[in-house]
């Protein structure tokens, strides 16, 4: 845990992450890729990538860099006043004690949705059950959507299923809309087709020899203020 104890009571948002064990070669390469360290709020010097400026590097994972090396179980939420991070951590606790870890299925890199990211290959059938026990098991200390907040995500084009999972759950893409990933850059429009050979590659030559990645913990990350990089609070084990 690296907050200050007013973060129980006042963090902006939390949200509850798939993370690797922190003192892992997944974490340090993912920790590596995005250029920061969640878990300790420090920048992390960036791999050198062939063929892609330092520059383009970072500018292309700013927007992962924020959110931190993760893969969203239950996306970014407002706590239900009169609740705090106490009572979000009881409940993932309680959550985490029914859950048995696993290994996930082989990551490969990914330009599925128009950003780059490692997704599962294979059955994803566990991954899918796991995150959607997170959004049901922790749906009641989720403050609802705004107004002003539906009418953002509607920005987006979303389909009348996603429309109704946002009512029903404060996130289009949850249940049977959910993609398991973790995000390596933001989207790829106006990259040549080499460019976004050059990237994958890259990838692809960073990742390639971690070898099995064990889903075997539950994170919640903290956005202190609104528009603050998030931060890893605290973790919960699963069932061995």
């Amino acid at each position: 845990m690296i907050l200050d104890e007013k973060y129980l009571a006042t963090p902006y948002r939390c949200a509850v992450y798939f993370v690797p064990r922190i003192d892992s070669a997944w974490w340090q390469a993912g920790s590596a890729w995005l250029g920061r360290c969640a878990a300790t709020g420090q920048a992390v010097v960036q791999p050198t990538l062939a063929g892609i400026s330092t520059q383009a590097q970072w500018a292309m994972t700013a927007e992962p860099r924020r959110y931190g090396w993760h893969a969203t179980l239950k996306a970014p939420f407002k706590i239900m006043p009169g609740e705090n991070l106490k009572s979000v951590m009881s409940a993932l606790q309680t959550l985490a004690h029914s859950l048995t870890a696993f290994d996930l299925p082989a990551l490969q890199v990914s330009t599925r949705s128009g950003f780059m990211a490692l997704r599962p290959e294979g059955d994803a059938s566990r991954i899918q059950s796991t995150a959607a026990a997170c959004v049901t098991a922790l749906h009641r200390l989720a403050k609802p959507l705004s107004e002003a907040d539906l009418a953002r995500r509607r920005l987006a084009p979303l389909t009348p299923e996603q429309d109704r999972l946002m009512l029903a759950w404060g996130y289009p893409y949850v249940m049977d809309e959910f993609a398991f990933h973790l995000s390596l850059t933001h989207k790829l429009d106006g990259l040549s087709e080499a460019q976004r050979t050059a990237w994958q590659q890259a990838a692809h030559a960073h990742f390639a020899p971690l070898g099995v990645c064990r889903f075997d913990r539950l994170a919640l990350f903290v956005e202190p203020e609104r528009g603050a990089d998030f931060v890893l609070f605290d973790q919960v084990a699963l069932r061995s």
